[in-house]
């Protein structure tokens, strides 16, 4: 898939839309107030600080994660005019005040924003973002720490080790984003226990025709499989070393076709099968290539997709790891601590910095198209530093 590297003009370019302020283009505040009257959020009195300024608050503590909680709130008050702020809660503005404002803001604002704003990007002909036509979509999932508090290792569980536990309570999050933009437009957190394939379902309805969905082997199970089948998309995952699929015809190409049964018992009896294509290589001179990949897939005409296109477009796959270290190291400057110290500002805090991470990737995005270039060659480390500058200065237009 040709890809075009962007110059020192498209950076420039870059630095000319965050100046419109980042957060507010993207995260409009008539979308902010519709959400917030939605869940209930507007009856607070005038002295408090205001639900509107909360959201952006939250999504600022991702780009300021060192700072703490009334200097983030500095870094706003600058830019804050065209929400009337009068600076009256500036003396209100300590930490503990800062606390009970999101607690009133709660959970659901934060969450539904996401829900309504987040979307894959990429229209047709964006590099790097479709396959003959579908769209590439992925799913995956990540660990994220919080505080080693009582509350929250019971909302969230903690992973064991060999000698009693690890340092940290953990969430998990199951994040279904597009691999030609990294952008996140699906998650699902829960505890450290719960399953990445029980949180697969919950982003399920994301899915639909046009799409071509890759996941690793983690994944692969029959009754998943069907229910990702049933949402219209074409799927490409990864199979387990151990799942027996054996070939019952050859294709031109090499690859096979099989079927994907619920049970050894359902195999036997040839009852519930769904028929699926299996592609295998190896990846010679790639250290630990020798060993067999393999691949299932529905789209089971060669022609539509030969085995070799396939298995060079798997690995698009590990744009996953890129985009889930951006979540976790690059945007918030470093190794990722949510600080926050109840289960529901913690979940309050996750959906921020994903609303973030989602406006700094539609900013590249739109770079990207002027640029004429693919959106992977635009840095994001760039981007942030970009945005954590300007932000105080910016955020005053109004969207």
């Amino acid at each position: 898939m040709g890809r075009t590297r962007c110059g020192v003009r498209e950076g420039q370019r870059l630095g000319e839309h965050v100046t419109l302020g980042v957060l507010t283009r993207f995260v409009p505040a008539d979308v902010v107030d519709a959400v917030l009257r939605d869940t209930g959020r507007v009856a607070w009195r005038a002295r408090q600080l205001l639900p509107r300024v909360m959201v952006y608050y939250v999504m600022a503590l991702t780009l300021y994660a060192h700072a703490s909680y009334d200097a983030v709130l500095r870094e706003l008050v600058e830019g804050l005019r065209w929400l009337h702020w009068d600076g009256t809660a500036l003396g209100l503005a300590c930490k503990s005040a800062i606390t009970q404002a999101r607690v009133r803001l709660g959970e659901a604002p934060m969450r539904e924003l996401f829900r309504r704003l987040a979307r894959p990007l990429a229209e047709p002909g964006t590099p790097g973002a479709w396959y003959r036509g579908r769209r590439l979509v992925s799913f995956d999932g990540t660990t994220l720490d919080v505080p080693d508090l009582p509350d929250l290792e019971r909302a969230f569980g903690r992973p064991s080790a060999p000698r009693g536990h690890t340092g940290f309570p953990q969430l998990r999050l199951l994040a279904l984003l597009e691999t030609g933009t990294h952008a996140i437009f699906a998650a699902v957190p829960a505890g450290y226990a719960s399953s990445e394939v029980h949180l697969a379902r919950e982003v399920l309805a994301q899915l639909g025709p046009g799409m071509l969905c890759l996941a690793d082997r983690g994944f692969l199970g029959y009754a998943l499989w069907r229910d990702a089948v049933a949402t219209g998309a074409d799927l490409l995952w990864r199979v387990r070393g151990g799942d027996v699929l054996p070939c019952l015809q050859r294709l031109d190409d090499g690859s096979g076709l099989s079927r994907l049964y619920p049970s050894p018992q359902h195999r036997r009896r040839d009852r519930d099968g769904l028929t699926v294509r299996v592609v295998e290589y190896r990846l010679p001179g790639v250290p630990g290539g020798d060993q067999l990949y393999r691949l299932v897939t529905t789209i089971l005409d060669p022609a539509a997709a030969p085995a070799r296109e396939l298995a060079a477009l798997y690995h698009e796959r590990w744009e996953d790891e890129t985009v889930l270290k951006e979540v976790k190291v690059t945007l918030p400057g470093g190794p990722l601590m949510l600080r926050s110290r109840r289960p529901d500002l913690v979940r309050q805090e996750l959906y921020g910095l994903l609303l973030t991470h989602f406006a700094l990737r539609q900013l590249m995005y739109e770079a990207s198209r002027r640029a004429d270039c693919d959106p992977d060659t635009l840095s994001f480390v760039h981007t942030v530093e970009i945005v954590r500058r300007n932000l105080p200065f910016y955020v005053a237009f109004s969207p």
